[in-house]
């Protein structure tokens, strides 16, 4: 029966029937409640929903005042561009890459930690760690690049010239073959004491009784890591890459921080692609940006559908 007519009936566990209020006189007792939230529910919309309408750009060629139906020509220019596909490559094995190497020193830092028994050491290697994350990607390049030049000012150059290990300099940041490890290696030096923090937070609910029946055992120290710390640790380090699988298309900022034009085609991603046709080109034709933007949303979507199934499977709930 509607609940603008008569009042619905409620039946309570102990058999008793109680009448409801009616959805107009709910409202009207907690308009109080939706009158806090009306702010809230107006910035959502006009922050996230509101700018989602530009996606019907994604069909326009919109070239300054040119604007006209394109329908399906961006996505089929966007097929067919290899840089696109190129950026899209990059972008899969960038952050996937960055994210299994960061975890396995994540965890290795962790275990480290753990095995440690002087806590004032402990504490101050934990605080040295967490540093290089709560500074800007932009900090880091500076530093990086500084460190790296193959001018005199280059740190790492320099010392390896005096030590005999090179006669001459090398472009680090400027060659294919070295600009992916060194990307590789700051992201890690970065990242990875803030990743230890679930990790160590996990070692710490370990069952005591399991290391004294190891010890029992005879077991040594690498024994206990293998059969007791790592197995306790596998479900959440399946949950973490489950977690961050679902976000390897969205990397910007540590690649436009470090890449150049000379390594483009090692270091190139859908966020910089978009970037550079958008703002690095004479006249940037936006429908064609938008349709990128698009397309990138579409995968990331499947991404969080896939992982939320694989973390239902493992954890028995999903992520959303």
């Amino acid at each position: 029966m509607s609940i603008f007519g008569k009042k619905p009936v409620e039946t309570l566990s102990n058999g008793s029937q109680v009448n409801q209020k009616s959805l107009k006189m709910r409202i009207w007792n907690n308009r109080g409640f939706y009158l806090m939230f009306l702010p809230v529910a107006i910035f959502v919309l006009l922050v996230y929903y509101w700018p989602m309408l530009g996606i019907r750009y994604a069909f326009y060629s919109y070239k300054l005042k040119n604007i006209h139906w394109v329908g399906m020509g961006n996505f089929v220019k966007l097929f067919s561009e290899p840089d696109f596909w190129q950026s899209f490559t990059n972008t899969l094995e960038l952050s996937i890459i960055k994210l299994l190497l960061n975890t396995f020193a994540a965890v290795l830092i962790s275990v480290f930690l753990n095995e440690m028994k002087n806590m004032f050491m402990k504490k101050t290697i934990q605080t040295i760690i967490y540093l290089p994350h709560f500074m800007s990607y932009a900090v880091v390049a500076a530093i990086f690049t500084l460190f790296l030049s193959p001018s005199s000012t280059g740190f790492v150059n320099e010392t390896m010239k005096e030590w005999g290990f090179l006669s001459s300099s090398i472009d680090f940041l400027h060659s294919k073959s070295l600009w992916r490890p060194i990307f590789y290696l700051i992201n890690m030096w970065k990242e990875t004491g803030w990743g230890t923090v679930i990790f160590l937070a996990t070692l710490s609910g370990i069952n005591p009784e399991l290391y004294e029946a190891a010890d029992i055992d005879g077991a040594t120290r690498l024994q206990k890591i293998m059969h007791v710390t790592l197995p306790a640790l596998s479900n959440t380090i399946i949950v973490v890459l489950i977690l961050n699988m679902a976000k390897v298309l969205n990397m910007f900022e540590p690649v436009f921080v470090l890449y150049n034009s000379r390594v483009y085609d090692v270091s190139d991603v859908i966020s910089t692609y978009v970037y550079r046709k958008t703002f690095l080109t004479a006249i940037p034709d936006y429908g064609y940006s938008t349709a990128v933007g698009l397309f990138k949303s579409v995968v990331g979507c499947i991404l969080m559908l896939i992982c939320n199934q694989a973390s239902k499977k493992v954890r028995g709930r999903g992520i959303m």
